[in-house]
């Protein structure tokens, strides 16, 4: 009974391997080489440490005093910042030069200048995200704790594999327009946040932090909107990607509006100021929803 149960597994492990060698097959060749890119190793390997860091650093820190890390945060979210302003720039100007559609756009596996300034920015979305598990480690070094939700954790550590998979296969085509929008939203974000680090003397004038909770609901909207028509007109990308898209968009709707009844619904019937309501939203979560 136990040799056909090793046998079994053995078997299924086989065929997973050769599917995998199969899709290898189909990656696109131009990111070959490129760094974090060839094997999945890597990314898993960044993205179990960083869910072992999350286990294991408010424990650590459980008994310590919290660090301010003002003179790191500033720097960080201004670099941030203007890191994906590059990526937006860059998809925008070689997309509009050849002309993509923002409906429905082929990923065209040439080697154009164009075309590859695209692919490298989808690699710097991609990279972004491992530097973004910052974000998670920032809030345990504060001891932030309450602001290492669900929604969070979900989100940074999804995010890094599933832009291996699009920089790895698909890195151009209607894959150029999710990173572009969000990128632009992480430039305000990644503003703000750089801002309000200063202090209070500063944060008073930042009166537009509540209009990123709306950019971000129509972005997650859109998106979704993107994938069913995709998927509905039969347009000419991997359909598997078109699907993944729904999906995640559909479960950042939900975690994501879950987020947005407790914050915004349920404060406001209590009667809760409304500047405290904005606060209480970016201090304890809004950051969190935001999909990198």
């Amino acid at each position: 009974m136990m040799a056909m149960v090793i046998n079994s597994t053995q078997s299924m492990v086989n065929h997973i391997y050769d599917y995998y060698l199969w899709t290898l097959t189909l990656s696109d060749d131009r990111t070959k080489g490129w760094l974090l890119v060839d094997s999945p190793l890597p990314t898993f390997i960044y993205t179990i440490m960083y869910l072992a860091i999350v286990w294991i650093g408010p424990k650590l820190m459980q008994n310590r005093s919290p660090y301010k890390l003002t003179g790191l945060l500033v720097p960080y979210n201004l670099s941030m910042a203007i890191l994906n302003g590059y990526i937006c720039i860059q998809l925008f100007t070689a997309a509009t030069r050849l002309k993509y559609s923002y409906v429905c756009q082929p990923c065209r596996a040439n080697n154009h200048p164009d075309e590859m300034q695209i692919a490298k920015a989808v690699w710097w979305y991609y990279f972004s995200k491992l530097l973004e598990f910052c974000d998670t480690f920032f809030f345990i070094l504060r001891k932030k704790d309450k602001q290492l939700t669900f929604l969070h954790v979900y989100h940074h550590s999804t995010m890094f594999t599933l832009w291996w998979i699009g920089v790895k296969w698909v890195p151009s085509g209607s894959t150029f327009l999710p990173a572009m929008v969000n990128s632009f939203i992480h430039v305000l974000m990644y503003s703000y946040y750089g801002l309000s680090a200063l202090g209070p003397a500063v944060s008073k004038y930042l009166w537009w932090k509540k209009y990123l909770t709306i950019l971000q609901l129509i972005q997650f909207t859109t998106a979704l909107m993107m994938g069913i028509n995709g998927i509905r007109t039969g347009c000419d990308f991997p359909l598997w990607m078109h699907y993944a898209l729904v999906i995640y968009m559909m479960s950042f709707i939900v975690l994501f509006g879950n987020f947005y009844v407790k914050a915004y619904v349920t404060n406001a019937k209590r009667r809760t100021p409304l500047r405290e309501i904005n606060g209480n939203a970016l201090n304890n979560g809004y950051h969190h929803a935001k999909i990198h």
